[in-house]
């Protein structure tokens, strides 16, 4: 009995004076025993760091977008490309080569919505916004002042 305690008292004390000598070295020494600052495989580090930094709904929706087509479908994607997730207001914008497809994917957005939302989990995506094409740019002869934004410009 006081053979055993001896040898725990020896045991606690060479911890001790192990942990105060890497302490002066300037901590942990790398090993043969795992620890945190071994090195990981690419996939994990960045699962990791998505997590660490909160950012799981934002690398979600990015992936949202890399499968759109498998979402919409590839008539819809065709036509239709996700532009910018907003992640304060979680709006999707979606932007249309056509009024016609714009008006055909305005009617399919709570359907769509509630797809992406049992994707990515619920309240991900609370409203899909949906853009038209973008008008030809007023741009009237060879010379042109910079930031001017066309022949109405000086109107206010």
């Amino acid at each position: 009995m006081a053979l055993r305690a001896a040898k725990e008292r020896a045991r606690a004390r060479g911890d001790a004076v192990r942990d105060r000598k890497q302490a002066r070295r300037g901590g942990l020494r790398s090993g043969a025993h795992a620890d945190g600052r071994d090195p990981m495989a690419l996939g994990s580090a960045i699962s990791r760091l998505i997590t660490e930094r909160g950012w799981e709904a934002p690398a979600a929706v990015g992936g949202v977008m890399g499968r759109w087509p498998q979402i919409v479908g590839d008539d819809l994607a065709k036509h239709c490309v996700p532009e910018k997730y907003d992640e304060d207001e979680r709006v999707l914008i979606v932007r249309c080569d056509s009024t016609a497809w714009a008006t055909n994917l305005r009617l399919l957005a709570p359907q769509l919505v509630a797809r992406l939302n049992a994707d990515l989990g619920h309240g991900t995506v609370r409203l899909i916004k949906v853009l038209g094409p973008g008008g030809p740019a007023h741009r009237y002869g060879p010379l042109r002042a910079p930031g001017s934004t066309g022949p109405g410009d000086t109107y206010g």
